[in-house]
């Protein structure tokens, strides 16, 4: 969440590597940088470049403080709902386009933009949104994503576009709406259709996308399951080792020359942080690797500063410790959590948080009768989550993400009470690059440097 920042984006776009921003939850990250101030400009610049100022000017209109939210808390974005406002919508296009704008703004390096599947009630609309601003790629993982060449196809042209909505117990079909023209009554040439990687961790699901054209994408990112943020859960039952973390085995792991024989290009990802990783990973057929964790730790990285030196500094003393908890996400899906004082990594200041579910992105939509459907997140209230029929099986050790993840950045909430969100940080769980720049860059890197040290430039 803006860890893969547009100023990190930018940097790696400019050494000619694909540069990625992240796409959840932009839309909170650029509402709360507005009402911050936007100290530097940037966002309002980008405002600025949006095709139809209307639009732009009521989004800065409704979140611009031009001295800060002075201590009080930050006024809320609209939820996701499969029934957006007018509002909502035009937040979700704004923020996205804003991203994809400040990251390609004074070059002509590549530029791509990762989503969640799971978050499906916005794809359309943020995918516009980045494609307003010439986006070159789209990533998205975490689910299935079928649907997405063909929203590309039709979002190119304008065309009114949807993608079917998981809602739990329904008894009909559900879909997420997006029409263009219903948007904006500017007309517009046809868009840049960006390039579609699909994020998967087994070949099956590799072999089923590409089949069909259809749901065939431009591409694949394979995951392994070191990789940070969440991770598919292990095939067969959940079993859990000594110190409570998931138990993966040689199921888990893709076949990689069936990958190559579908003969769509392909990159790896998790636990690829060396450049001889790059080199094993083109000689299995791929086109090279996906990096995450050496960017996180980079001078250039969303995260705060003091936070990112916390983890360099467990780096040094060798003991920074990333673990994948079964438990931290309310999806379900395991997720890798640093282990660090004064983050809800520590049980004592997970138990001292109200539970509470105030920006929503992980909601499940489940139906209430049919054709009327509600929503619920196993990290908001128990109460309130079992009486929207939520097992009370799911709510062990479930912690707000999207709470945790806005305070890496300096965005959390600091809320009427006093309340102050507490940062959750997430790194993949190989650390052997981290530790070797670490080794020639005592006191931080860049993103070029970590480019460099990955392709070997000048060594």
């Amino acid at each position: 969440m803006a860890v893969s920042s547009w100023q990190l984006a930018r940097a790696v776009s400019k050494t000619g590597q694909l540069g990625v921003v992240s796409g959840t939850a932009i839309d909170a990250v650029v509402a709360r940088r507005l009402q911050d101030g936007d100290v530097h400009g940037d966002v309002r610049r980008a405002l600025d470049h949006f095709p139809i100022p209307a639009i732009a000017d009521r989004v800065k209109d409704k979140y611009f403080r031009p001295d800060g939210t002075k201590g009080e808390p930050y006024i809320p974005v609209p939820k996701l709902s499969l029934k957006p406002s007018t509002d909502a919508l035009e937040l979700w296009v704004v923020s996205n386009f804003v991203e994809v704008w400040l990251a390609k703004e004074g070059h002509d390096g590549i530029v791509g933009i990762n989503f969640l599947e799971k978050i499906q009630m916005a794809t359309p609309s943020s995918v516009y949104g980045a494609m307003l601003a010439g986006v070159d790629y789209i990533l998205m993982g975490a689910g299935i994503p079928s649907e997405l060449p063909h929203l590309l196809n039709l979002l190119a042209e304008h065309k009114d576009a949807a993608i079917k909505v998981d809602v739990d117990d329904a008894t009909t079909s559900y879909s997420a709406n997006f029409n263009p023209r219903d948007f904006s009554d500017i007309t517009m040439p046809p868009l840049l259709r960006p390039q579609f990687l699909a994020i998967v961790s087994a070949h099956v699901l590799a072999i089923y996308l590409a089949k069909d054209e259809l749901t065939k994408p431009d591409g694949f990112i394979i995951e392994g399951f070191t990789a940070g943020g969440h991770n598919a859960p292990p095939r067969g039952t959940m079993m859990l080792d000594g110190d409570g973390q998931p138990i993966f085995g040689l199921r888990d792991e893709p076949d990689l020359a069936k990958v190559a024989k579908i003969g769509l290009p392909f990159w790896l990802a998790g636990g690829q942080s060396t450049h001889e990783h790059i080199v094993a990973a083109k000689a299995l057929g791929a086109q090279g690797v996906q990096v995450g964790t050496l960017f996180s730790l980079c001078e250039e990285s969303g995260l705060l500063p003091e936070l990112r030196n916390q983890m360099i500094d467990q780096l040094k003393a060798g003991d920074l410790v990333v673990r994948t908890d079964p438990f931290a996400s309310p999806t379900g899906f395991p997720f890798k959590v640093v282990t660090l004082p004064g983050t809800l990594s520590d049980s004592e200041l997970y138990e001292d948080r109200p539970r509470l579910c105030d920006l929503g992105y992980l909601r499940v939509p489940y139906e209430r009768s049919p054709g009327v459907v509600g929503y619920r997140c196993a990290s908001e209230p128990k109460h309130v989550f079992i009486r929207k029929g939520g097992a009370e099986s799911e709510l062990t050790d479930r912690k707000c993400l999207c709470n945790g993840l806005m305070a890496n950045i300096g965005l959390g909430q600091h809320r009427g009470d006093g309340y102050v969100e507490q940062p959750l940080l997430t790194l993949g769980a190989d650390l052997t690059g981290a530790e070797e720049l670490l080794a020639s860059h005592p006191q931080g890197w860049s993103a070029t440097e970590a480019v460099a040290y990955l392709l070997k430039v000048g060594q």
